[in-house]
């Protein structure tokens, strides 16, 4: 016995720490808990917010191509070799030259996004050194303003001043709703999990009934109240519930092992969900879903930008075919002198202008099909548009209506199982009295296992179309409040 004892002992001391071990890597997590984590830890939360901060920065760059851009340039460059120069008399010699040009300007341009022009204001000086001669002289701008506009050609700025505060509308409501499908892609795997520990815990359960039956039945066979066929019937059920239990824990390593890849969390985590017991119903109005999901859903952002978009390219494809005409302007004060204060006394006007022509003569129709083309493909997008508009339209109503009579469904779940669960306890007891055969108990048996597997698939679609609903939506028609996934400005700008 105190060999035994002894045994024991270090049997328990030696398991202590690994069972703290599988306590400390254990987690468990309700639905809201799961929810919260996909939300924050998930590859696809993620890639949602890079995608979401690539948006941001884009937007960013968009806005600045219409604020003044201020530059300091310099093209500083030495000039020693021996070059063709023409003279005076108009004949050419080649001349050695040795001289050092350096420059500094400073230039403040603007987009002029209604024309899509250029204007300008420059301010320049430019130093040339003779080193053979070791003679210096300035050149200098105090001041100019220049004009840069093309006409007759597509102008982008106006064009994307349409399209891309639509494009990032979409970004923000797509970012949105990305966390929202998370949330209901999150439900989906709570409970293929719960479903699978469910699955287990009856297999234990009726692994455990099986094989009290059937030892209780060896012992009513050798009295000969039950036939040789009832009790081997009853091994049969001993045998299949071992088989099940056997795969319901590969089951629940396969649901767990998802879940954790999903959540993000690492590979030894052991996870276990707590499924909610109990939802609160409640309807949700059709009409003001779809009047929210078209204010905050991104589709309508999504269509409206390919329209633009498509009607941009047809706009670009007329551009390209006919008179193109670019003007150049520049007026501004200019002075030269060998010292640099005396550059800037007595300043001269100066005046360029240039204009530039070009009329495609004959282009053997490639102008023309281009527009065919993009007036074509615009028709095609508005097609599209419009029938996914109606088949956006038709998906609310079809979800609102689905999740109002999800809680019903529910209800009728948890009735359900709470009488197939009496009536097997029924079934039982009849069955240990002698007043019913195994086949009354399996079909009891069944159901009652049924009954419990359809409760968690109501639960499970229930709160899919939950999070569903207000991935459309982004609003919470279980408390009245709108939704909010706006990133911080800290965090965009990381």
């Amino acid at each position: 016995m105190k060999h035994l004892l002894l045994l024991f002992s270090a049997w328990l001391v030696g398991t202590l720490p690994l069972l703290a071990e599988d306590q400390d890597t254990k987690r468990t997590f309700t639905l809201a808990e799961a929810i919260l984590q996909a939300q924050k830890a998930s590859p696809d939360a993620q890639a949602a917010r890079h995608t979401y901060r690539s948006a941001y920065w884009n937007y960013r760059s968009f806005k600045a191509n219409y604020l003044p851009e201020v530059s300091l340039s310099s093209d500083p460059y030495l000039n020693r070799q021996i070059n063709r120069v023409t003279q005076p008399d108009g004949t050419e010699q080649f001349k050695a030259q040795n001289t050092l040009n350096t420059d500094l300007s400073l230039t403040i341009s603007q987009n002029v996004w209604f024309t899509g022009g250029n204007l300008f204001l420059q301010s320049s000086v430019n130093r040339m050194d003779e080193l053979g001669g070791r003679t210096t002289s300035y050149n200098t701008q105090p001041f100019s303003i220049g004009y840069n506009q093309s006409f007759f050609g597509y102008n982008s700025l106006k064009w994307n001043r349409r399209i891309e505060p639509v494009r990032y509308r979409e970004a923000q409501k797509s970012y949105a709703e990305t966390l929202e499908l998370i949330a209901s892609q999150a439900c989906n795997y709570f409970y293929a999990l719960a479903s699978a520990q469910t699955d287990l815990n009856i297999a234990l359960s009726n692994q455990a009934s099986a094989d009290t039956l059937w030892r209780y039945a060896q012992g009513r066979y050798r009295i000969g109240s039950i036939t040789e066929n009832e009790m081997l019937q009853l091994e049969v059920n001993k045998l299949n519930e071992e088989a099940n239990v056997m795969q319901a824990r590969m089951d629940v390593e396969d649901a767990m092992q998802t879940l954790r890849s999903f959540l993000g969390l690492g590979d030894r985590q052991d996870i276990e969900v707590l499924p909610t017991d109990s939802i609160i119903p409640f309807e949700v109005p059709i009409d003001e879903a779809l009047r929210l999901a078209y204010e905050n859903s991104p589709e309508p952002e999504n269509f409206k930008r390919r329209i633009l978009e498509s009607k941009s390219n047809l706009a670009s494809a007329k551009a390209s075919r006919g008179l193109k005409a670019d003007l150049y302007m520049q007026f501004g004060l200019s002075q030269t002198a060998d010292r640099f204060q005396d550059s800037y006394r007595d300043p001269l006007n100066q005046q360029y202008v240039r204009v530039s022509l070009a009329f495609p003569i004959l282009d053997w129709g490639r102008g023309r099909g281009r527009v065919r083309v993009a007036r074509s493909q615009m028709e095609l997008t508005e097609t599209q548009v419009s029938q996914a508009v109606d088949d956006f339209e038709q998906n609310v109503r079809k979800m609102v209506r689905q999740f109002n009579l999800q809680a019903r469904q529910v209800a009728i779940a948890v009735r359900t199982e709470q009488t197939a669960r009496r009536r097997y306890e029924v079934a039982l007891k009849l069955y240990l009295s002698g007043k019913s055969t195994i086949l009354d108990l399996n079909a009891a048996t069944s159901e009652k296992d049924a009954a419990q597997r359809s409760y968690i698939s109501s639960m499970r679609t229930y709160w899919t179309l939950y999070y569903g609903l207000r991935s459309l939506t982004q609003y919470d028609f279980r408390t009245r409040c709108p939704l909010s996934h706006e990133l911080e400005e800290a965090e965009l700008r990381r």
